[in-house]
């Protein structure tokens, strides 16, 4: 074969910079002059949004610390202040900042436009929810969602009053917050999941605050590349904010440390502009938030909003106008400079709070012990002025609102416009249009890879859904021979010219962290998608998923919301064919893993499936994207292997969660001596041969039932899953009294938990379980099975160990034939396990010497086939 001379590398797109590359970097940081916008506002709308901001702070300040009083009518007393004092003060001024402008930019496009735009708010900072819960409550959102706090004095003392208190709402924005997508209790996130949640979705913007203590987070780092994979054609866009307030809980941000010229380097290396909302102290700073200073930034906010709104919609024009989209946009952000501690006390006893970590969660922390902490809070919340923005009138109040008419001119008209009403926040679901899984099947004894399998069925459901279906993968769907996809879609890299602009359902990035977050933001917001992985790398999402359960369970718990698509795990590239990429691949601390972090989830939110062959793989696949409300981890192989079962037992058995393979076993299973228990491919696969074994050795004599299980938690106790087998159900597949082998792909620690309240259950000596045991090196994929005695020598010869030891010493033995078969069975047991080991040492040295399996183990797939 002749080589060919023209081996070109893929082209790079120039960037924007490329046109003035001697560009000063004073160039970067966008310019603006902010009265050029604002001297365009109706009257008195800037005013609305800074009395918007500044009640949201008295309201977020008076949530922390008040249990009575709320509307300081009277002088405050030590008594009006919480027992403990929750939540995190110093970034909420600028989160209510970000939140108001966000509200009354929607408003302003609106009336410019003919219809308010629809945008959803994204909040990185883990416990800055007062901040958020407060202008839930101007809108009216926390009223409709909770009527428990409607728009009236009482409503109000009791919204303030159950801020961190026991059945109010917690410290962090969590999912019985209207218009939240996302769970503030990790930090690394929110930038991903507001991208996730615009993808698909054209008509919406996404503003998300990211903090900048979060966004020292390693998975916020690789979200700032998300935009690359923002088609402005198809998705719409996401304004990201991050807040400078320059200190962590106590210690200085990186951003905090850092000069504009080095944020805007770093972040128009990223690919955007940047635009500097900047605090500038003028004179003495005082409390509340009425200073110059503050109404400078202010100003400055609503008009980088304004040129944001503006660049976003010059891009989108260029891709939906039916010209050339703009190569590498670049997207706009704001980097808010605030104080810590913004519009609060700038010290007590002599201890710097503001521009101070000390303000980072609650200063005055003594303000119900000390009268002059006391004295302090009631001047701090008087600071605001918030009587002034309070209409008790009765026109008022038959208006539905307990606030001054002016805060209405910077919200949006339109209810569901308002940020907490977005139903594509709550209640956005539809299911996918799915055909016949059993159309996909094929024919028993066929030779194909499960995740081939997968892939032909995922194909059609991207046919039939392509703009409401995902496939979020690293850089591994051709390795994990999922890639038959490819047929009728794209990838969706938009800075590579040859997948930008293609409408890809497929969304690589070797970062599974915002693979993740982008799942979680699309899923979150009424769509569907799949994440395959390597198995070794899956466990890297294991505390993201943690966190998504508990928003899911606080979801379900929350009678508003409604269902969400489940998310979906496509694991493969499993240990046990891992053995060319040696220790470091055959993972299971991920996989096997992160099946324990699975198990670990509220018990009815969790499934696990191991499908054994092609027809249990689209049956599993299938289920898994009808279903709801779930995580979803399906373990399976991506070699080439025998369909075992038709496509009607495949969905028998797949119902049933585990069944008698009837051809596998002696006289269909009926009346065993000893169970073999396959669970995942492989270890089917052996288990499968180890009956082969023994029936070849001992014929009827020794009656071996072979059982799979492809939902892991029927095993689990009655009660504790919904999947779970009743002990009826239990003693059919396993019989009382008969020894049981489980085979298992993941940790003998997860199965044995599963099993520990059945009767004569594990530590008894009627069970024992081979599993993955942390063994591997680089080998042969038949030497790994042997290496966690997972393998069909190890099984043969413990089954064999254990019907002897239980036909010798139950004292059940009785009749003539049953004493014929067992003798002939007990008499030779010695030298068949013997034999037994001897094969196993045999087919090691074999491996080790030819680097590769015996020709008796039978055909392993190539690693191409794999």
């Amino acid at each position: 074969m002749a080589d060919n001379a023209d081996a070109p590398p893929p082209p790079i797109v120039p960037s924007q910079y490329a046109q003035h590359p001697d560009a000063p970097l004073s160039s970067l940081p966008v310019q603006l002059d902010p009265k050029q916008y604002t001297a365009k506002y109706p009257a008195k709308h800037l005013d609305a949004i800074v009395a918007n901001w500044r009640l949201a702070c008295y309201l977020g300040v008076a949530q922390i610390f008040l249990q009575s009083n709320a509307l300081m009518q009277r002088k405050l007393t030590k008594d009006d202040v919480k027992p403990r004092l929750l939540g995190h003060f110093g970034t909420g001024p600028g989160l209510s900042l970000a939140y108001a402008h966000t509200q009354a930019l929607i408003r302003r496009k609106g009336e410019e436009e003919g219809a308010e735009p629809k945008m959803i708010f994204v909040t990185g900072p883990g416990h800055g929810a007062p901040a958020i819960l407060s202008p839930l409550y101007i809108e009216g959102a926390i009223s409709k969602f909770y009527p428990q706090y409607p728009l009236n004095e009482q409503g109000l003392e009791k919204f303030v009053k159950y801020f961190s208190w026991p059945g109010g709402f917690p410290s962090h924005v969590n999912a019985e917050t209207p218009g939240c997508i996302h769970e503030g209790g990790e930090l690394g996130y929110a930038l991903g999941v507001a991208y996730g949640s615009v993808m698909d979705r054209p008509e919406q913007i996404s503003v998300v605050v990211v903090g900048d203590g979060e966004s020292e987070t390693g998975p916020t780092a690789t979200a700032w590349h998300s935009h690359k994979w923002l088609d402005p054609a198809e998705s719409g866009a996401v304004l990201p904010i991050l807040h400078v307030n320059g200190f962590k809980i106590s210690e200085r941000t990186i951003p905090g440390t850092m000069d504009n010229i080095e944020l805007s380097l770093l972040y128009s290396g990223y690919g955007y502009q940047v635009r500097f909302v900047e605090y500038k102290a003028q004179g003495e700073a005082h409390m509340g938030g009425n200073d110059p200073a503050d109404r400078v930034l202010h100003e400055d906010m609503a008009a980088s909003l304004d040129w944001a709104y503006t660049e976003i919609r010059k891009i989108q024009k260029a891709a939906r106008s039916g010209g050339k989209p703009i190569d590498k946009p670049r997207w706009p952000m704001i980097i808010l400079r605030s104080p810590k501690g913004w519009t609060g006390p700038s010290s007590e006893h002599g201890k710097q709070l503001l521009n101070n970590f000390a303000s980072h969660q609650v200063p005055l922390p003594d303000a119900k012990t000390d009268d002059e902490a006391n004295a302090y809070l009631e001047r701090w919340l008087k600071s605001y002025e918030a009587d002034k923005l309070f209409d008790f009138s009765e026109d008022n109040l038959k208006r539905g609102t307990i606030f001054d008419q002016l805060l209405y001119e910077a919200l949006p008209k339109d209810m569901e416009r308002r940020l907490g009403f977005v139903k594509e926040t709550y209640n956005a679901y539809k299911p996918l249009e799915l055909d016949d899984w059993k159309k996909y099947g094929y024919k028993k004894g066929e030779d194909v890879s499960c995740m081939k399998a997968i892939a032909g069925y995922l194909t059609d459901v991207i046919k039939r859904n392509p703009k409401d279906f995902r496939i979020f993968s690293p850089d591994e769907l051709a390795s994990n021979k999922l890639d038959g996809v490819f047929s009728v879609t794209e990838r969706n890299m938009q800075w590579d010219p040859e997948t930008a602009h293609k409408g890809g359902r497929v969304t690589e990035m070797l970062s599974e962290h915002s693979l993740q977050a982008w799942l979680q933001g699309y899923t979150l917001t009424g769509r569907h998608g799949v994440f395959p992985s390597y198995e070794a790398f899956l466990g890297i999402v294991a505390t993201m998923t943690v966190q998504y359960t508990k928003f899911m369970k606080m979801a379900l718990e929350t009678n508003w919301r409604g269902p969400t698509a489940s998310l979906t795990y496509i694991e493969t590239s499993t240990w046990t064919r891992q053995e060319h990429n040696g220790y470091s691949h055959q993972n299971a601390r991920s996989e096997p893993g992160f099946v324990s972090t699975v198990l670990s989830l509220p018990s009815q939110l969790a499934r696990v499936y191991f499908p054994s062959d092609a027809n249990t793989s689209v049956s599993v696949i299938a289920h898994c994207l009808r279903s709801k409300n779930y995580i979803n981890l399906i373990v399976g192989t991506k070699a080439p292997t025998p369909v075992y079962l038709s496509v009607e037992e495949a969905e028998r058995h797949c119902i049933a969660g585990a069944s008698v393979w009837e051809n596998y076993s002696v006289d269909k299973g009926v009346d065993p001596d000893v169970v073999l228990v396959g669970i995942g491919y492989e270890l089917t696969e052996e288990v499968v041969h180890a009956a082969a074994l023994l029936r070849k050795d001992f014929g009827t004599d020794l009656r071996v039932r072979v059982v799979n299980v492809v939902d892991l938690l029927v095993l689990a106790p009655k009660g504790d899953h919904p999947h779970a087998l009743d002990e009826a159900g239990f003693n059919s597949l396993f019989p009382p009294g008969v020894p049981i082998i489980f085979n298992y792909h993941g940790y003998a620690g997860q199965l044995a938990s599963l099993l520990f309240d059945r009767k004569h259950s594990v530590g008894r000596s009627r069970m024992r379980i081979f599993a993955y045991s942390e063994q591997g090196t680089t080998t042969t994929p038949f030497a790994m099975m042997c290496c966690n005695n997972t393998d069909r020598f190890n099984l043969a010869a413990e089954a064999l160990e254990m019907v002897t030891l239980n036909l010798t010493t139950q004292h059940n033995i009785t009749g003539d034939e049953k004493r014929h078969r067992v003798g002939s069975v007990v008499a030779r047991a010695h030298e068949r396990m013997s034999f037994y080991k001897h094969k196993k040492v045999v087919m090691m040295r074999y491996a080790a010497e030819t680097q590769k399996d015996h020709p008796e183990i039978g055909e392993v797939a190539t690693l191409a086939e794999q």
